[in-house]
Parts: structure tokens; sequence; C-alpha cells
């Protein structure tokens, strides 16, 4: 993944960020909407997109695009920093290659410590009944 490609690949739109803010919601287009067409990127191999698109299909519209935004700030600049930084995490999160888990034998001394212990629970239960004659 070549981080500098994939950033110029990115389109951003500034919109009205919805809630409360009084005026200034209705006249500043402060909340950025990223928007980001994994199919037709250059800076993505082929695997990667594959990787990527498997990972991250329930964030992806039909089209295959990636949708992020940010209207966290009051400023347009500082909402397309943070949404910036967000979809390269995104992306790294969906790139990296989990090892595999390999299944380890339960050891012996805990087998015979778990045994025991059911052992020692069993006789106390045992001691409390009434005896019989």
């Amino acid at each position: 993944m070549d981080r500098n490609l994939i950033l110029q690949e990115l389109d951003y739109k500034a919109v009205r960020s919805s809630g409360a803010g009084g005026q200034n919601v209705n006249k500043v287009s402060s909340k950025v909407v990223l928007s980001f067409n994994l199919m037709d990127s250059n800076a993505l191999s082929e695997e990667e997109k594959t990787l990527i698109h498997s990972k991250l299909a329930s964030r992806l519209t039909n089209e295959n695009i990636l949708m992020l935004s940010c209207d966290e700030d009051r400023s347009q600049l500082r909402n397309k920093d943070i949404v910036t930084k967000r979809f390269l995490t995104v992306m790294e999160q969906a790139l990296k290659i989990e090892k595999p888990r390999k299944p380890t034998k339960i050891p012996k001394a805990v087998i015979k410590k778990r045994i025991e212990g059911k052992r020692r629970q069993a006789e106390k239960k045992q001691s409390r009944r009434r005896p019989d004659f």
C-alpha cells in the first residue's frame, strides 16, 4: 500500500453538519465526507483489493466505495485531517494479516490438578451427608 498514492485518490466533500450549533450549522459546511473507490485504485495490488473487500464488505457501498465522515470539530480543515487519519487506520487494519492460532495440548499437570480438585470437592460433599447405619 503506497500511502501517498492512496491519499491522492481520496475524494473529499464538505457538507453541512447535523445537530446542535445554532445558526452556524445552517451556514457553514464543516462536516467532511471522504470517499475512496476501492476497485479503481491504482495504489493497491489486486491481492490487497480482495483482502480489503473481504474485511470491509459491510462498510463498502454496492459500487465498492468506502465512505467515512467526520463532524467532530467546527473546523472543516481539522475534520478533514481527522477523517484522513481514520481512513488510514481503517486501511492498515484491513491489510493486517492475522497469524493463525496454533492449538496447544492441555498439560498433564493441569488435568491432574483439575481432577484432584474434583475429587476433593466430592469428598467434602460426601462428608456432609447423613451417615448410613
